[in-house]
């Protein structure tokens, strides 16, 4: 597997390669999501779940070489097995709110563990949604723990976001972390295959 820094370079190296086609998605991702919460709570929040899923493949896409439209995201999220996403992303978040009924720890490695459930959503269309979360949890074992470490390691760019009123959040450090987060997928995701935790079966690859 490659090491943390490496993932962290090759991020750095596609976000200088397509600098503005990495931070719009994130830009209007929080936008439309802010927007909703504080406007349309509840229903309208709820029903913008999967662009999630559609944040992630464009991120995913980006990180392969490829560099999507914007109208990815939205294609992506709304218009490819909308019920399908919105069903994975709200039994995702329902699961991690009944764990943290039992205590704020649980709730958080149980994020981690379901935390791939959009990049499975969104990479794998036949995957349906309470296996993209089994599978999530069944590639996070052994993973969490590296998961966590590489968010620790953005609380320097995060504190600078602090500093300058949110500016290199936007700008810098929002799409970095969400291309590094894909990039540990790619690599945790190859692991679990490799050492037979999960198969191509299980990711449904043919359908």
């Amino acid at each position: 597997m490659k090491t943390r820094s490496e993932i962290k370079k090759e991020a750095k190296a596609v976000l200088g390669a397509n600098w503005g086609k990495c931070i719009l998605p994130a830009f209007l991702y929080s936008v439309i999501v802010g927007a909703a919460s504080s406007f349309l709570p509840g229903v309208a929040t709820i029903l913008l779940m999967p662009l999630a899923v559609g944040l992630y493949m464009t991120y995913a896409l980006l990180m392969n070489g490829e560099v999507p439209e914007l109208g990815t995201m939205f294609n992506c999220g709304f218009q490819e097995n909308y019920g399908r996403k919105l069903a994975g992303m709200l039994l995702m978040n329902v699961y991690i709110f009944l764990w943290s009924l039992l205590f704020i720890i649980p709730g958080i490695v149980k994020a981690y563990s379901y935390c791939m459930t959009p990049y499975i959503l969104a990479k794998y269309p036949n995957v349906p949604a309470q296996d993209a979360i089994t599978l999530s949890r069944r590639i996070m074992n052994g993973n969490k723990g590296k998961m966590f470490v590489v968010g620790l390691s953005f609380i320097g760019w995060t504190l600078l976001g602090v500093i300058t009123l949110g500016l290199t959040l936007i700008l810098h450090t929002t799409p970095y972390m969400y291309l590094t987060e894909v990039g540990c997928y790619e690599e945790f995701l190859n692991d679990a295959l490799a050492n037979g935790r999960i198969t191509e079966e299980d990711l449904r690859v043919n359908g």
